[in-house]
């Protein structure tokens, strides 16, 4: 990946904005660059639109919106941006925390009324570190369905989306982009553009950049897309672009194994635990789904198994993931602790000691207060590990989602959203707030597709 000059041979085409990344941030991006009146163009490495976003929920957080308020729910920006903060130690840019708070209801709310895609609230159980139920997700609760929803709008609204076309190199001239260089199956082709949307997520599929910036982190599984190679980095630092955190990421500690299933926290903030392969709990599951992943990492063998009942389990079906789960049998289910010990393979004695000793009120020993009914059978259980999902550093943004410089100066007309820009996860992995990556993509994919369509208009 590099920067060039402007080749003098020119450009095979020519477009007004371009967006290189067709996961919900591009394509978000492309839908605001067109509604702003504005000819647009999104290249995708990969054969269809897919990136993080489909292996994700699918569940946008926002709050004030009138899904919340249908069910009763008082929220607004400045809580959920409080939310945020708390849970990253004050660590994010204020500007950039309270520009994501304030516009994510509006822009749950424009998609829904512009384009029809059929948010609801997720209201039946909490996330972590969300003072109010503020998830917003489609029928499924997946995100392949978020994907395929915004690839029918853009195709809907007339906005070309070509694939297996991966830029290698972008072409600047006196700080202006002016173009990239794409790789297609049948050669190399040049593309003009007059504005830049950088929405190619971050550097998780990047082992090297992994094992610099996240250590910790880098045995883990890669549940992310192996196309975030950290190309949005690496043309950034070439133009003189500022990158912060990039030792934040969001891990994932409930990934079924050897499936490779994601099994929604659901289970673990309705009431349920996870053991060891010892049959012993291990730390303070309510801390959150990021931080899990390396603390069942640390045991041995780097599994751990879920355990919950079959109430938990009725709530934990509105993912798709969770009822693809159990039709493959990653979800074991026992009438006893004894019959859930042999199935699971774990010491009995242990097993029953642990589930005989969980609290029914006021913390335990490792400081998690249980706000819901005891565990009780039928139960469930899950051998799970711990994942690397994405990353949540990035290019440093301004207000207008511009690359900024080292010398707070922002360049003129390049734009970068969702994992190729800073998040608001603080510095590492326990400050991941549920939500914060498609929280990043869409708003910032809004946020940058207007003001490129703008930068567009002012280009000489």
């Amino acid at each position: 990946m590099s920067v060039r000059p402007t080749p003098e041979a020119g450009f095979d085409l020519h477009v007004p904005v371009l967006v290189i990344g067709a996961g919900a941030c591009g394509l978000v991006a492309a839908l605001s660059i067109r509604e702003a009146g504005t000819e647009v163009l999104v290249i995708e490495a990969d054969a269809a639109p897919s990136g993080s976003t489909a292996l994700s929920a699918g569940l946008i957080p926002a709050a004030g919106t009138r899904l919340q308020r249908e069910v009763g729910i008082e929220d607004n920006a400045d809580l959920f941006a409080a939310d945020i903060q708390r849970k990253a130690d004050g660590e994010n840019p204020k500007a950039l925390v309270d520009l994501l708070a304030r516009n994510a209801g509006p822009t749950v709310e424009w998609l829904a009324d512009r384009f029809g895609l059929p948010f609801s609230l997720v209201a039946d159980f909490d996330y972590p570190g969300h003072s109010r139920r503020r998830m917003h997700g489609l029928p499924t609760r997946s995100g392949r369905e978020l994907i395929d929803r915004l690839r029918a709008a853009c195709e809907a609204e007339g906005i070309d989306i070509v694939c297996h076309r991966r830029a290698t190199t972008l072409f600047a001239e006196n700080d202006r982009i002016t173009g990239v260089d794409v790789a297609t199956p049948d050669g190399r082709e040049r593309i003009g553009c007059a504005a830049l949307v950088l929405a190619c997520n971050g550097y998780g599929g990047n082992r090297d950049m992994v094992a610099r910036f996240m250590p910790e982190i880098e045995g883990a599984v890669w549940f992310g897309h192996d196309g975030n190679r950290g190309d949005a980095v690496t043309w950034g630092e070439a133009l003189g672009g500022r990158c912060l955190h990039m030792g934040a990421y969001q891990g994932h500690g409930n990934v079924a194994h050897p499936q490779g299933i994601l099994i929604t926290w659901a289970v673990i903030t309705e009431g349920g635990i996870q053991v060891n392969i010892d049959g012993k709990r291990f730390w303070n599951e309510s801390q959150g789904y990021s931080e899990a992943a390396r603390a069942v990492l640390a045991q041995p063998g780097g599994v751990a198994w879920t355990i919950f009942d079959t109430r938990i389990a009725g709530i934990a079906r509105q993912f798709q993931d969770f009822k693809d789960a159990e039709d493959i049998g990653a979800i074991r289910v026992a009438d006893t602790v004894a019959e859930l010990a042999e199935t699971a393979g774990l010491p009995e004695a242990a097993l029953q000691d642990t589930m005989a000793n969980l609290p029914s009120n006021g913390p335990d020993a490792f400081g998690r207060t249980f706000h819901h009914p005891s565990l009780s059978p039928p139960f469930c259980a899950v051998k799970v590990t711990g994942a690397l999902f994405h990353t949540q550093g990035g290019l440093d943004i301004t207000e207008t989602a511009q690359v900024r410089r080292h010398d707070g100066t922002a360049l003129p007309n390049l734009f970068a959203a969702g994992g190729a820009a800073v998040g608001v996860s603080g510095t590492g992995d326990s400050g991941y707030l549920s939500g914060n990556g498609l929280l990043s993509a869409v708003v910032l994919g809004r946020v940058a597709g207007t003001q490129a369509a703008l930068a567009e208009r002012k280009t000489p």
